[in-house]
């Protein structure tokens, strides 16, 4: 099968392109036939080796990239009861998606209901479920609280303020540029700050009359959140949910303690989705709103497999506005 593989960290033009023979399912495994392999910063932490030493996302060298499908279920393992040959289904954090066949452990596996095309159902996975956690979970959003949200016209972006609004909090955004503050505001956003103009955290303080945000979804990291923590209210919550821009380094919490006692976490997607269960919950919840036409997901492109390093090269480069997707 074709497949991109990884010989060493770095850039994107590590991202090579082979022949190689295609896996077969272990036990609790199925094998996938890919349709869609979603791209997302989570591959770039791994191709770079920003994450070469994680237990939860664990990579060796060399390896085949992609943490999220959507496609067919080609055959199953032993002990595998849950899906069977021939159905379609969605996943994330299972790595090798950039290939024409992947394994995948059973249990992570979602069924895509009738309705919801491949690529909609890949984007709901990683970027989906990760919106899903922020709003729901890590800080539960209701009537009355303000949230920020970096990176506002990005995949995550995009469904994040969707999911909020749904919730009832204010949603304020920042974004690069007057187009993707358009973008951000035609999903809901009620206020966009183009952070390249202004700093935004001023601005925040600004538009919530002093007071600030209850919580801020940072996921650009080392340029953002010296000011993610000056815009946050007394005991608000930080969630440095990536690091676009890069790792934010070393934390002093006496930082929290001046910025107003204030909470600070950097979560996994993989303990917000840690059982079957909350898995599908958080899926059946996404595509039941995507079904009912209160989602709206977007896709930025579609690039055939060959065309990784330039996926890669879009994210990095904050060209995206929207889902960015490999086509096998």
């Amino acid at each position: 099968m074709k497949a991109i593989r990884i010989a060493e960290y770095g850039g994107s033009d590590t991202l090579v392109m082979a022949d190689v023979a295609a896996p077969e399912p272990g036990g609790g495994e199925a094998l996938i036939k890919i349709a869609y392999a979603g791209v997302n910063f989570i591959d770039v932490y791994m191709r770079s080796g920003v994450f070469r030493k994680l237990d939860t996302y664990p990579n060796k060298l060399p390896f085949t990239p992609g943490m999220e499908g959507a496609g067919t279920v080609e055959a199953v393992g032993s002990g595998v009861d849950a899906v069977a040959a021939g159905d379609t289904v969605a996943y994330c954090l299972a790595v090798g998606g950039y290939a024409e066949y992947a394994t995948v452990p059973a249990w992570k596996l979602v069924r895509i209901p009738d309705g919801v095309p491949l690529d909609i159902a890949t984007a709901l996975q990683l970027q989906g479920m990760t919106a899903h956690y922020l709003t729901h979970s890590l800080f539960p959003l209701a009537e009355g609280h303000t949230c920020l949200i970096h990176a506002g016209a990005g995949g995550m972006g995009q469904l994040a303020i969707q999911l909020a609004k749904m919730r009832g909090a204010e949603v304020i955004v920042t974004v690069g540029s007057e187009e993707k503050a358009e973008i951000a505001r035609e999903r809901g956003a009620d206020h966009a700050i183009l952070y390249r103009d202004v700093d935004f955290a001023g601005a925040v303080l600004e538009i919530t009359g002093g007071a600030g945000a209850d919580v801020v979804y940072d996921s650009v990291g080392k340029d953002t959140i010296a000011g993610s923590l000056k815009c946050l209210k007394p005991r608000g919550m930080l969630s440095n949910n990536g690091n676009a821009s890069g790792p934010i380094g070393a934390l002093d919490p006496l930082d929290l303690a001046e910025a107003g006692s204030v909470f600070f976490t950097r979560p996994h997607l993989a303990s917000y989705i840690a059982t079957p269960e909350e898995c599908n919950r958080r899926a059946d919840d996404l595509h039941r709103l995507y079904l009912e036409g209160r989602l709206t997901v977007t896709i930025d492109r579609e690039l055939p497999l060959s065309m990784a390093k330039a996926a890669h090269d879009a994210i990095e480069g904050r060209l995206s506005k929207g889902k960015i997707l490999l086509k096998t």
